[in-house]
């Protein structure tokens, strides 16, 4: 029997015991055993689902192969082989997806999501660059009906940004961003350029999920915390008090700082928020490259320093290397409009995926 065969019989007799469990006295009066077994019941429903329509495709089908041995009619013959030809297809289909839904889940997929955006090399066009993909991202939680904030910004005179983060908050967000991290690369004519030649420049993207006590446990012995006064493009922009906190990390040297409130209380939460999700992120990357060589059969290693994207303004496409995807679509995909990207690095990676349980 084949492996996915073989475990959608076991997900099919949890799926029973659980609508078994669901109706137990006992654990109805118990809400958090309800909650679990209510989502995994739930999580379970489209599997077991296909897995059945799977199974009525093959009953019908063992029907239909009787009939062609015991027809005789030529014209009816024909009609019986058209029907085994549907049936066969359609079980094709659906063994595919039920392939799929059988992937292990990656337990960070429902998290919320914190993206930092720095500046590369380019300069003042990569700052400006990195206002782009703020404004890409926010509009992208926008669309997708999610709540988004700043964490940190380091704005510029020209008004991008040094680095900025955002905290995204919503249904799987990092289900879907998680494939954003890498190097993305802006080829277009600054503003400030006469001769009209294009540069070319580079802003580093990093996607982590939000991270709580739990996971991360963080000890204060482990933290330096010093506090200074904020700094910024002049103006209103800079605060005459030290309410800017820098936290410190030293077991792994990590440095996060954060000035955007005024409120010193505000800018130390905002910057436990980003420690934290560095370190789970660290201790992600640490795990994937203990077990497979951080998935490098995958949809790219995720690492700072690769280039995944690349925006050509002149062309007004946006290039996904990872995947050979060009999309003539460029301003939409300025304005949020990821969707297709997104949903590709996702089928990618199940595909790798299918492929590598397939071999074991």
């Amino acid at each position: 029997m084949s492996w996915w065969m073989d475990r959608l019989g076991h997900v099919e007799g949890r799926y029973e015991e659980l609508g078994r469990l669901l109706s137990d006295p006992d654990v109805v009066s118990k809400q958090d055993k309800l909650r679990q077994y209510s989502k995994e019941h739930s999580d379970l429903t489209p599997i077991v689902k296909a897995y059945r329509s799977y199974r009525d495709l093959e009953s019908q089908l063992e029907d239909v192969e009787v009939m062609l041995r015991e027809e005789k009619d030529g014209e009816v013959l024909s009609m019986i082989r058209d029907e085994k030809d549907n049936l066969q297809s359609s079980m094709v289909d659906l063994e595919v997806e039920l392939k799929r839904l059988l992937l292990p889940q990656d337990p960070l997929d429902d998290k919320n999501t914190i993206i930092e955006v720095r500046s590369g090399t380019g300069g003042d066009e990569a700052s400006l660059f990195v206002g782009d993909l703020v404004r890409m991202y926010s509009r992208y939680a926008e669309r997708k009906g999610w709540k988004w904030e700043f964490l940190s910004t380091s704005p510029t005179e020209l008004g991008g940004y040094r680095e900025a983060t955002l905290l995204i908050k919503g249904d799987k967000v990092y289900s879907n961003l998680k494939f954003d991290g890498g190097v993305h690369r802006v080829q277009r004519v600054p503003e400030t350029e006469s001769s009209g030649r294009i540069h070319t420049s580079a802003v580093s993207v990093v996607v982590m999920p939000e991270a709580d006590e739990v996971e991360v446990q963080v000890s204060a012995e482990d933290l330096r915390i010093d506090t200074f006064r904020a700094t910024g493009s002049g103006g209103q922009h800079v605060n005459t008090t030290d309410s800017a906190i820098r936290i410190t990390h030293v077991p792994t040297g990590l440095v996060v700082s954060c000035q955007d409130e005024k409120s010193q209380h505000k800018n130390k939460a905002k910057a436990m928020k980003i420690l934290m999700a560095r370190l789970l992120k660290k201790e992600e990357e640490e795990s994937h490259a203990r077990l497979d060589g951080m998935r490098r059969s995958m949809v790219g290693s995720g690492d700072r320093s690769e280039r995944i994207r690349t925006y050509n303004f002149p062309q007004g496409r946006v290039s996904d290397h990872r995947i050979n995807l060009t999309l003539y679509k460029l301003d939409a995909v300025m304005d949020g409009d990821l969707d297709e990207i997104t949903e590709a690095l996702v089928a990618s990676n199940q595909a790798e995926q299918l492929k590598t349980m397939e071999v074991a």
